[in-house]
């Protein structure tokens, strides 16, 4: 059998606390009054020590601890990993139980996230770290994703059919032909990136190229959903600001597109390109059909995040100033008033859908941030995400 063992470490101590490093394993005890510490190392004994339970796997080496001092013990230990940790999966900290043969997690205590590879306990013996060999599973987190979202199907439609039957009879002025245009085309990229995540839902029974597919359209239909809120909310900022300089409709218009949909499309590309044409675990994951997450600001899901975010901070800005402008004109020309009229109706419109667009999105940056295994307080920020996020088409409809 392969094994390699490192020369136990022995340390005589007067202090309340001493360390000890094996294969880059450090451990620390601390207690009262002196005494000796020695600890080993073995290499391969992971590996040959049996597996007791079915759903964790060994992920560091062996480390043996004793003293002779039995009381008040405390013992961090710091492991090197032998795999990295993936987001969201838990591991846990484990001592060898000789009379029982097995792994038993009492006495220790995981550092957590942000601690991955510490563990705490009050007792010594034989100490190693198990990881889960699947992620953390939020319950009925895929059953509200999918209502909410063949729901935000359904009213997206509707909007749609709503917007076309009544276009010649609202859109009187250039300030509401640009609103209603950004609805439409609002609508219209989150319909198609809504029907490809649920088509994506199950990435196990689709090819690659179809998974590749979805990745590349939900990237720029969600990209290009917020650039035309950019687009709308940039509209109503210059109308406040400068209420009576007017500008032509297809001004507006074009401004509208290259902003809507040719900056999304230079990101998405450029992003496509430079990640090996948009291989799997380099653009995409094949397990999500959606982009990749390395860590913090590393993988191609900051180049959504990023402009996402840059966006929401721009129209919620936009949104303070537009309404300190309105609150604040007075109005001199009657010329101008349906013009005026106009704005505090995008206003009104702006008001009802910044929070509804905006807010599930600021949960969705923390989601990133905060891993599962922190607890209730991640729990409860995923689920608000999606149940914001997955109904906020309904806007559309009280629009």
């Amino acid at each position: 059998a392969k094994s390699q063992q490192q020369s136990p470490q022995v340390i005589r101590f007067d202090s309340d606390e001493c360390t000890n490093t094996v294969f880059n394993a450090t451990v620390t005890v601390r207690s009262s009054g002196n005494g000796t510490v020695k600890t080993a190392g073995f290499k391969y004994l992971q590996d040959y020590l049996p597996n007791t339970t079915q759903t964790f796997n060994i992920n560091s080496i062996v480390v043996s601890t004793t003293t002779q001092r039995g009381k008040d013990l405390e013992i961090t230990l710091k492991f090197p990993l032998l795999k990295p940790r993936p987001r969201h999966v838990e591991l846990q900290c484990v001592s060898w139980n000789y009379n029982q043969s097995n792994w038993t997690d009492g006495g220790c205590v995981w550092g957590g996230a942000s601690k991955p590879d510490e563990c705490t306990c009050n007792h010594l013996t034989s100490f190693a770290i198990l990881m889960s060999r699947c992620p953390i599973e939020i319950p009925y987190m895929s059953e509200i994703t999918y209502a909410g979202l063949s729901a935000s199907v359904v009213s997206l439609v509707i909007s749609l059919l709503i917007e076309l039957i009544v276009w010649s009879k609202v859109v009187k002025t250039n300030t509401l032909h640009l609103r209603h245009t950004a609805h439409v085309n609002i609508s219209l990229c989150l319909l198609v990136a809504d029907c490809c995540f649920l088509a994506s839902s199950q990435p196990e029974i689709i090819s690659e190229i179809w998974c590749r597919i979805a990745a590349l359209l939900k990237h720029f239909c969600y990209l290009a959903m917020f650039f035309w809120m950019l687009s709308l909310s940039t509209m109503l900022l210059h109308q406040a600001v400068f209420l009576f300089h007017k500008v032509g409709k297809k001004t507006y218009l074009r401004f509208s597109l290259i902003l809507g949909y040719i900056c999304p499309f230079l990101i998405v590309f450029i992003t496509f390109l430079t990640n090996n044409g948009g291989a799997q675990d380099a653009y995409f994951s094949l397990e999500t059909c959606w982009l990749v997450y390395s860590g913090l600001l590393k993988g191609t899901i900051y180049t959504f995040i990023l402009p996402v975010g840059i966006i929401v901070f721009i129209n919620l800005f936009a949104m303070i100033v537009v309404i300190m402008k309105l609150l604040d004109h007075k109005i001199t020309e009657k010329s101008h008033e349906k013009e005026i009229q106009a704005a505090k109706t995008v206003l009104r419109s702006v008001i009802l859908l910044t929070p509804i667009f905006g807010l599930p999105w600021i949960f969705g940056f923390a989601t990133f941030i905060m891993d599962l295994t922190a607890g209730a307080v991640t729990l409860a920020v995923n689920y608000a995400f999606v149940v914001l996020n997955a109904f906020q088409v309904w806007s559309q409809l009280l629009n």
